[in-house]
């Protein structure tokens, strides 16, 4: 369990802390509850044969290229995360 904490911390600092200044406990709190967010929905992961998906995409689909004008963005953390996602 210690490894897997350590990762995470590791991860959370590399990715947002490092790259930011935080302001007090709140904006910490409120900067760590933003990116756990990202973290569990819109980070993609490896796992199960290497394949890399984020964790609410459909497990039978095969995601393909799409044209630029299909894909959208959705910042997080004022910018410095970016999601992208197909368009409807």
């Amino acid at each position: 369990m210690n490894a897997h904490a350590e990762r995470l911390v590791r991860t959370v600092r590399a990715e947002c802390t490092d790259r930011m200044l935080i302001a007090g406990e709140q904006h910490l709190r409120a900067v760590l509850s933003e990116y756990v967010g990202h973290y569990n929905t819109g980070r993609s992961h490896q796992g199960h044969g290497m394949g890399l998906r984020a964790p609410d995409d459909a497990p039978d689909v095969i995601a393909f290229p799409g044209p630029a004008a299909r894909i959208q963005r959705r910042t997080r953390l004022a910018g410095l995360i970016n999601e992208y996602r197909q368009a409807a």
